[in-house]
């Protein structure tokens, strides 16, 4: 799956943000996670990876994918950010779920729009379960939509207010 978001700021204050692991940190404690953790960081002028373990709540969750996803999950994202040096920023990431048989990768990508950014990402999820493993995907991504959304509202505000 894709989601694009445009930012009203520019592509390097966005990279001022990925490469800020206070801002990942902010991110998560904003979108409702406990325990965020930062367990390891390498930051230079051009890069920053950061992994971050932290505890995420899942509402609603459906009787077939009760048996696979708790309602408190420890999440554990690996992010690498990366200056590209002509004005545009990208990444990866990889999101292991422990306990789940959910496996969550995708790439980002920023390049600037006039004064403002457009901001890419796109997600691959996928599910190593028989009989039920396309619906558990679908829920799935469902969460990663909303989670999506949660990080793009967050971004917005912590551009606004940094």
């Amino acid at each position: 799956m894709t989601k694009s978001h445009n930012f009203n700021a520019s592509a390097e204050s966005c990279w001022k943000m990925f490469s800020d692991p206070a801002a990942h940190v902010a991110k998560f404690e904003g979108m409702g996670h406990h325990d965020v953790t930062i367990v390891e960081k390498k930051k230079t002028k051009k890069s920053l990876a950061i992994t971050i373990t932290r505890e995420v709540e899942i509402d609603g969750i459906p009787g077939f994918a009760k048996k696979f996803i708790k309602p408190r999950n420890t999440v554990v994202s690996v992010d690498r950010w990366n200056d590209n040096g002509d004005g545009t920023y990208s990444g990866e990431f990889t999101i292991d779920t422990k306990g789940t048989p959910i496996a969550i990768s995708g790439t980002t990508h920023v390049a600037p729009v006039g004064d403002a950014a457009a901001y890419t990402v796109e997600v691959d999820v996928k599910v190593n379960v028989p009989l039920v493993g396309g619906k558990l995907e679908g829920f799935a991504k469902g969460i990663v939509d909303r989670q999506l959304n949660d990080e793009f509202r967050l971004a917005d505000e912590w551009l606004a207010s940094h």
